[in-house]
């Protein structure tokens, strides 16, 4: 088979980023181990829960920690009990698939050096290399921005709303899905269609906000059988995790030397921690977790079958109390909790700082490229503002969902990987802004004196 005379392998993305999925895969098949890691687990048994037609346990052993999105990739594994190393190479094919996109979406707005630069750049970002190693939701999740990216590039690419249909649908689904496996993008969604709806009710003759209106409307829906099954299941609307008391008290912490992480109950120590730091934590937040065991419910739930359930963040009950004490350290302690937001930042992008933590140089590996990233970012935020109307309006659009993910994951113990699914849309932005507004000469002229 011969290629046309004009072929190019840099314009091809599917074969451009072919030796990366390789590289990807062989990293995968040396580096991962057979011990599961953090919430492995758990998405297993959220899969095999749907197998056996629902999703989470009644009440009082409610489990909403996690939207089903992720679990539902994973029910052909385990109905077919195919070995686990086979989910850890599908992030893989997630993680090639989501640059290939990524270059196709710098393509429709930038030149091909930039498209190349920025796409390879996304192609071997740090942090995903880590994710890659365990069956975690990161790199699919992290895959669809890509995705998302193209969709609503291309959905405001035509004059008439009739020709960009299907973007306009796969936008809406796309990030619908995102919903379903990150929840805190429901939140986003649901400001973006309030917003939205106003801007577009004050000017109708802006297809742009119809357009938007469109797939946030769909986005909306598409989590809709997932939140009529938990208004069914805890009699709460709009309910997409019971986790966010869980991950709210912990920011809301108002003591010295605690910056806002999550600790798990019941509290013991860590390789990563200061020796013997478990007492300090127990003696600051033992009681708030016994008012949780004072509900005879939970407590029956915790110690049935003689087994302890160490998980507490389980089922509305628990849920509400921590939002409650959380919501009253908050009123107590405001400043702190602002302290401790700036903390959730600097964690989300640098793994910095960290209570009661050893210090680790692997701490300095995040520094170069999220630094990097960082000043770019700030950098492109004057021009952003200064020229916002000259900016497409889907650029601006995706700066709007981006920025309120990230301000609204603020308010919740954030790790790195919250920050990793910001950056495609970032990378977009950057890539933009820079090549309009920045010229650079590295030429040096030899023999010119003054």
């Amino acid at each position: 088979m011969r290629l046309p005379k004009n072929f190019k392998l840099s314009e091809n993305p599917f074969l451009l980023f072919l030796p990366f999925l390789i590289l990807y895969l062989v990293y995968i098949l040396i580096f991962s181990k057979d011990a599961s890691f953090g919430d492995e687990d758990r998405y297993v048994y959220y899969a095999d829960n749907l197998l056996h037609g629902f999703y989470s346990p009644p009440y009082p052993r409610i489990d909403l920690g996690n939207g089903p999105g992720y679990p539902f990739m994973l029910v052909p594994f385990v109905a077919l009990g195919i070995p686990f190393i086979w989910i850890k190479l599908l992030n893989a094919v997630f993680y090639y698939f989501s640059s290939v996109f990524l270059f196709k979406s710098l393509k429709q707005i930038v030149s091909h050096k930039f498209t190349l630069i920025f796409s390879l750049i996304w192609a071997l970002y740090p942090n995903t290399f880590e994710q890659m190693l365990h069956r975690l939701p990161e790199v699919f999740a992290t895959s669809l921005i890509p995705l998302l990216i193209f969709a609503i590039l291309k959905s405001f690419k035509s004059d008439t709303i009739k020709n960009v249909k299907k973007y306009l649908i796969l936008a809406g689904f796309t990030l619908g899905y995102v919903v379903l496996t990150k929840p805190v993008f429901g939140y986003v969604v649901i400001f973006m269609i309030i917003v939205t709806l106003a801007l577009w009710i004050l000017n109708r003759k802006n297809s742009n906000y119809k357009r938007s209106l469109m797939i946030l409307a769909i986005a909306l829906f598409t989590t809709v059988p997932y939140l009529f099954y938990t208004f069914h299941l805890t009699g709460k609307i709009f309910y997409l995790s019971s986790y966010g008391g869980n991950n709210l008290y912990w920011m809301s912490t108002p003591f010295d030397g605690e910056y806002g992480e999550y600790f798990k109950y019941p509290f013991s120590g860590s390789s990563d921690r200061i020796p013997g730091s478990e007492d300090q934590i127990k003696q600051r937040h033992q009681k708030d977790f016994d008012k949780l065991l004072q509900n005879q419910e939970v407590k029956k739930a915790n110690l049935e079958d003689g087994v302890y359930h160490d998980d507490l963040a389980k089922g509305t009950d628990q849920d509400d109390l921590l939002k409650k004490i959380a919501i009253e350290n908050i009123k107590s302690h405001p400043l702190k909790f602002f302290r401790n937001c700036i903390s959730n930042m600097g964690r989300m992008i640098f793994n910095y700082p960290a209570s009661y933590a050893l210090q680790k140089p692997s701490t300095l590996k995040r520094l170069p490229i999220n630094g990097t990233l960082m000043v770019f970012t700030l950098f492109c935020l004057i021009p952003t503002i200064v020229s916002w109307r000259k900016i497409p309006f889907k650029i601006r659009f995706l700066l709007f969902l981006i920025f309120l993910y990230l301000g609204a994951s603020l308010l919740g113990s954030a790790e790195t990987r919250m920050f990793t699914m910001a950056v495609p849309i970032l990378l977009i932005w950057i890539a933009f802004i820079v090549e309009r507004s920045v010229k650079v000469n590295l030429k040096l002229e030899i023999g010119k004196t003054s």
